[in-house]
């Protein structure tokens, strides 16, 4: 309960900053003290909405790598500790943190590699000693009895927040959360889910040009092109980029329906292509 307490003034403290100036980087400790109070969905935003401001922020990346963690997303996870690493360099967090996923993964010798290079510069350190006994412990047992007798996983890079963790099977994700982690994509200006009829069915888009004109288009386009794929035999296709002077569009085919991505030049094109199959291989079908 003192707990709590104490996040929820922190949290107000932190709103009262944010509230004042808008571009305060006290929006990543917002987001933390959020994620901590188990309100990860609010959190996300906030962090994600903070990127967008301070996108060389290493600190906000690492509570977003967190974020996702607890959503069971480890490869963004992964992606997020990575950017933290490339703005402010290798760190005792940022290993730990990818020592957690790897377990998590069931990776456990890369685990136990960076959890014993941890060990080697803190001996006393109990948590990371704790966690490389558990790369020895799981492999041993069966992934279902590990999976169902371990506690509930808590935050990654925590170490003052028991129990350690054990592998779980990546979850589902939802359209929305797809739209929500594709936004906050760095070069991501506007993502659209567009249906068969070509109509807007969500959107993450603050961008100038009605998104309904967007998607309509994209529709046109993606009909066109794969009416000429019908006659030409080429087969099914996976995904359109189209490129203009400071315009990127990829048109990916969701279960019948398209995601847009709208983008400038700065964005990581193979970044994207890396991770996103990895996302859209647990979307759920059901579009409600």
């Amino acid at each position: 309960m003192a707990q709590v307490t104490e996040l929820d003034d922190r949290i107000a403290k932190c709103n009262k900053i944010l509230n004042e100036n808008p571009n305060s980087q006290i929006f990543a400790a917002l987001a933390e003290a959020y994620r901590k109070k188990g309100e990860i969905d609010k959190a996300f935003r906030i962090c994600q909405t903070g990127l967008k401001i301070h996108p060389g922020y290493g600190s906000a990346h690492m509570v977003m790598a967190k974020i996702n963690f607890d959503k069971g997303l480890f490869d963004w996870a992964e992606m997020e500790i990575q950017k933290a690493v490339e703005l402010d360099g290798t760190s005792h967090a940022t290993e730990l943190a990818l020592a957690e996923i790897h377990i998590h993964r069931g990776e456990f010798a890369k685990a136990a590699k960076i959890l014993n290079k941890l060990l080697e510069s803190d001996p006393g350190n109990k948590h990371v000693q704790k966690l490389l006994d558990l790369t020895k412990k799981l492999p041993l047992e069966s992934p279902i009895r590990a999976y169902e007798e371990s506690p509930v996983p808590r935050a990654v890079a925590s170490e003052d927040d028991g129990p350690e963790p054990a592998p779980r099977p990546e979850r589902k994700i939802t359209y929305k959360e797809l739209l929500d982690f594709v936004a906050g994509v760095a070069g991501v200006n506007g993502v659209l889910l567009i249906n068969r009829e070509g109509l807007v069915a969500d959107q993450r888009w603050d961008e100038p040009g009605s998104p309904e004109l967007y998607g309509a288009v994209a529709r046109d386009i993606e009909k066109t092109i794969q009416s000429q794929i019908e006659i030409s035999d080429f087969g099914e296709y996976e995904n359109i980029l189209l490129e203009a002077d400071d315009l990127i569009l990829k048109l990916i085919p969701l279960h019948g329906n398209l995601l847009l991505i709208k983008a400038n030049k700065q964005i990581n094109l193979g970044t994207l292509r890396l991770r996103l199959p990895k996302l859209l291989s647990r979307l759920e079908h059901d579009l409600s």
